[in-house]
């Protein structure tokens, strides 16, 4: 967290590209938080560098949240300071804990969605169906058995909850079905995307669609993949 942020202290603004990425799950929380947000989309490297050159990138990436007063890098430091300030981290240390490890879990899964649009989707597609489902909707579908309130840990919501959904929505849309023998899962899923804040986001136009060819150009023409 370096620098200060600009503009209108009272909203918050994130800067990234006209997609999902790492930047969609810092929307998830923001839409969980109920935090209003701006957007400033990269479409050209200049902008980039000029965010390097101000000091607003410490580690020279993005996404970026400017956000009371300060910017905000590291897509999940931002989401855990989401979390943090919005009491969505557990509420003992042992839950914070629990909320941190599955958080990491699901963020593994997330991952292998990732290079969608960016390397061969066939392989992608197959990579996760052979690899990350078997692996991850089993052992989460295990702890939603347990759960007596419908949420991973303990009875509110969590950015690991959120962080879950993402990786549900996207399995759900790249490989539909794939949820179908794991009845928690589905309803985990349904719960969580049902909540006011959360169904407002999905249906509206921050949330992003899925990565289209322009997209992935303008990236990795504002990157230089």
């Amino acid at each position: 967290m370096e620098g200060q942020g600009s503009g209108d202290q009272s909203m918050a603004k994130l800067t990234y590209f006209n997609g999902r990425g790492l930047g969609e799950s810092v929307r998830f929380m923001l839409a969980a938080a109920g935090v209003p947000f701006t957007e400033s989309f990269m479409t050209e490297k200049e902008q980039i560098e000029k965010l390097r050159t101000d000091g607003k990138l410490t580690f020279m990436q993005l996404p970026l949240l400017e956000i009371d007063g300060l910017c905000l890098v590291q897509s999940r430091s931002i989401v855990r300071y989401l979390a943090r300030k919005h009491g969505m981290d557990g509420k003992t240390p042992e839950e914070k804990a629990r909320v941190d490890i599955l958080t990491e879990g699901g963020r593994d899964f997330l991952t292998y969605f990732y290079p969608l649009g960016f390397l061969s989707d066939e392989e992608t597609l197959a990579k996760i169906k052979t690899k990350a489902l078997p692996r991850y909707l089993p052992i989460f579908g295990k702890i939603l058995s347990a759960s007596s309130s419908g949420y991973l840990v303990g009875d509110s919501l969590t950015y690991a909850d959120m962080i879950l959904l993402e990786a549900l929505l996207n399995t759900e849309e790249f490989l539909p079905g794939s949820l179908n023998d794991f009845p928690k899962l589905q309803e985990f899923k349904d719960k969580i995307s049902s909540l006011p804040q959360i169904k407002a986001f999905l249906e509206g136009p921050q949330r992003k669609p899925k990565n289209t060819p322009e997209y992935v150009a303008t990236v990795k023409r504002v990157l230089d993949m």
